[in-house]
């Protein structure tokens, strides 16, 4: 299982080492980019799945590559 835990600057350190004691743990910061980068995705799955439900509307792919 993977898990994005936000945690404080200040305490980063602290649980980085904390859960690289654990032999079963494997641990790595990332950047807020990086970060951001996974809520966005996160966003647009959750959008693709409202949308195939049609609890959102979704717009016509013409319209999205004019935006580009």
């Amino acid at each position: 299982m993977k898990l994005l835990v936000e945690i404080r600057d200040n305490k980063a350190a602290f649980i980085m080492e904390l859960l690289n004691n654990f032999p079963f743990v494997k641990a790595k910061p990332i950047t807020n980019e990086k970060a951001l980068l996974l809520e966005e995705i996160k966003e647009a799955v959750e959008n693709v799945k409202l949308s195939k439900q049609g609890k959102l509307k979704a717009k016509p792919l013409t319209k999205l590559l004019n935006e580009l």
